[in-house]
């Protein structure tokens, strides 16, 4: 890595760990829908103008012929786990909501054995054990589904998380053909003008403040478009499977932004749960030699 290269992956972690934090703060006062409506739409006229400076009518071309694949991954990618994870930060922290973001890797392994009867090595099967075990310490306590309980907010976030894991290897079987930066504008548009009637129907009726309004546009211009652009120049200059260790930095952001800004605590608990949730999604994305479940082209932000 050159200095270059590890101020970038730094700058991805920071600003990935602190889309958490500016759910947090927007989500209260928007609601799930119109925040992530509104992040999506933010996000594409960001990517979209881009995308032809750079490709120009072919790369516009090309995202319209594979728009089917773009609005299933515009829901898989998009639309669903956004939503899921803003309604997770109405109960749950920003530190922990990205360590439950941080799985991503060990569901698109489950993805991949059950849909695609991917093989997986002895060290990626001890990782998902990992995984699981991870789970159990870092949610124990918190599935809660009494009124004012948190467990609706950790089966969000799972769900969310297995909507990536999907989203990863359908993008590897059907937009192959499509750039990057092409899968990311194309999936951005798509999810948005799905949530558009939702957008409409669900704007709050009370106008967000100024703080949230600037965690939203943040959110959707410096946290989603601004760094999958940093992140494919990772993948260009690293490659997909070294790119992909941003995943353990995140959370590490996420719970530091989280108790600067917001005050949240960490306990002992969540701090080993990470820890071998982290341990396990290591082993999961085949660092022990394994290339089955390396990394492709296409990873989206939290």
């Amino acid at each position: 890595m050159t200095r270059s290269d590890v101020m970038d992956f730094l700058l991805l972690s920071a600003i990935w760990g602190a889309s958490f934090l500016l759910l947090r703060v927007a989500t209260p006062e928007f609601g799930p829908l119109a925040l992530i409506g509104l992040r999506s739409g933010l996000a594409a006229l960001c990517l979209l103008p881009l995308l032809w400076l750079r490709e120009g009518r072919d790369g516009w071309a090309n995202v319209a012929a594979h728009a089917g694949p773009m609005a299933v991954l515009g829901v898989t990618n998009a639309l669903l786990p956004f939503t899921l994870l803003a309604y997770a930060t109405l109960s749950l922290s920003a530190g922990f909501t990205a360590l439950i973001n941080a799985s991503t890797p060990l569901w698109a392994a489950i993805v991949g054995l059950v849909w695609l009867r991917a093989g997986l090595s002895a060290a990626q099967w001890l990782g998902l054990a990992l995984g699981v075990v991870g789970m159990v310490i870092l949610t124990w306590g918190k599935v809660d589904f009494r009124p004012g309980g948190s467990g609706l907010a950790v089966v969000a976030g799972l769900v969310a998380t297995l909507a990536y894991g999907f989203s990863t290897h359908f993008a590897k079987r059907k937009v192959t053909a499509v750039s990057p930066l092409g899968v990311a504008a194309g999936s951005q548009t798509t999810g948005a003008l799905m949530l558009l009637p939702f957008v409409l129907t669900y704007w709050p009726a009370t106008t967000p403040s100024a703080t949230a309004w600037i965690a939203a546009v943040l959110l959707a211009v410096l946290a989603t478009a601004f760094a999958l652009i940093i992140y494919f120049r990772l993948i260009a200059r690293l490659g997909g499977q070294k790119a992909a260790t941003v995943t353990f930095l995140i959370p590490v952001f996420a719970i530091a932004w989280g108790a600067v800004f917001l005050g949240e605590g960490v306990t002992g608990l969540m701090l080993a749960g990470g820890a071998v949730v982290l341990a396990g999604t290591g082993l999961t994305l085949g660092w022990s030699g394994s290339a089955a479940l390396r990394p492709g082209k296409f990873r989206q932000s939290p």
